[in-house]
């Protein structure tokens, strides 16, 4: 099955515990579709580079995922109606990368930057 990547911004007005709830939901819209979720980061609130529905924050979530395209697209379009998620991107790759992400990693892991002047 196609590998995907899947991050979604949830209202800033939401608990931290509701915004987690988000991606158990999504996560078993996946698996009643014939797919399954790899991995799942809550990335908490971060403030956004322009307002989207009067919103500056917004809680971040991370989803691997290895599901059918058509599973994809039913989550996709469960999300794009769900009232408390603002903003969907979802991209296929051809392999996860191991670790967490580079938003969970600290900034000390992070070699691959260049030194700062």
């Amino acid at each position: 099955m196609p590998l995907y990547e899947h991050v979604f911004i949830s209202r800033q007005d939401l608990s931290n515990a509701q915004a987690e709830g988000l991606i158990e939901h999504f996560g078993t819209v996946l698996s009643d579709n014939g797919g399954k979720l790899v991995d799942q980061e809550y990335w908490g609130v971060k403030t956004m580079a322009f307002k989207i529905n009067k919103n500056r924050k917004g809680h971040y979530a991370y989803l691997r995922t290895d599901a059918p395209a058509e599973a994809v697209q039913e989550m996709e379009r469960l999300m794009r109606i769900h009232d408390d998620v603002m903003r969907v991107l979802t991209i296929k790759v051809d392999a996860h990368e191991e670790g967490p992400s580079i938003q969970m990693q600290k900034r000390d892991d992070r070699d691959d930057r260049r030194s700062r002047r």
